[in-house]
């Protein structure tokens, strides 16, 4: 991507690409991948479960997180999210969800992008602490070698992701819903990006939609 103004010049660093990586996330019609208020102790933030209805198969609630049980092409979707044998995430996202309880969904390793690497849990959760996007990313490839890597949010580091050049399909879960605040997810990634729609799944909870990205 050398010479090519689309994309800043900070995207200079460019992995060993071997496996796909997928931005999977959720989000409203109106963008955003949380609601207004979102913090750690009120999740997603005022009215956001309603984001991941298509995973719990309806209405939820952080009083008691069930079990996923997503059905259809919900689960279609779901099962191909999990497929991913590593994962990145942003440090707001894994203070957010209290780390999952101490394993990362769907097993599997999952990297956090923090500036506070001394934070680093036991490695045997799973969870290993880099500094910085493409250092995460380096570090996934090389352990998911070609298997696939879900990008998993927030929105900074989806941003980040898609301004450096290191997003090989979009894979968005977009909620019946118009949040009206929130993270937005597209909001300030300045960057032009062709994509090719490759499949759509359409559910009461979600319409699940996959993009490639054209390079």
């Amino acid at each position: 991507m050398a010479g090519d103004d689309r994309f800043p010049a900070t995207a200079s660093w460019q992995p060993r690409v071997v496996g796909r990586v997928v931005l999977d996330i959720s989000m409203s019609l109106d963008g955003f991948v949380t609601a207004p208020d979102d913090a750690p102790g009120r999740g997603l933030g005022t009215g956001g479960e309603v984001l991941h209805n298509w995973v719990f198969g309806g209405p939820w609630s952080y009083d008691e997180v069930p079990e996923p049980r997503a059905t259809g092409v919900d689960r279609e979707a779901l099962d191909d999210a999990l497929r991913a044998g590593v994962s990145v995430v942003g440090r707001r996202v894994y203070d957010v969800v209290d780390g999952w309880g101490g394993r990362p969904p769907g097993g599997g390793t999952c990297i956090v992008v923090t500036h506070r690497v001394e934070d680093q849990p036991d490695p045997s959760t799973g969870f290993v602490f880099v500094d910085g996007v493409e250092p995460a990313l380096a570090r996934a490839q090389e352990l998911a070698g070609d298997g696939t890597i879900a990008i998993g949010g927030g929105a900074s580091i989806a941003q980040q992701s898609l301004q450096a050049g290191l997003v090989d399909e979009l894979s968005i879960h977009v909620a019946p819903v118009l949040l009206g605040g929130g993270r937005t997810l597209f909001g300030n990634v300045g960057a032009h990006l062709p994509l090719e729609r490759i499949r759509v799944l359409d559910s009461p909870n979600a319409t699940h939609l996959r993009y490639r990205v054209v390079r």
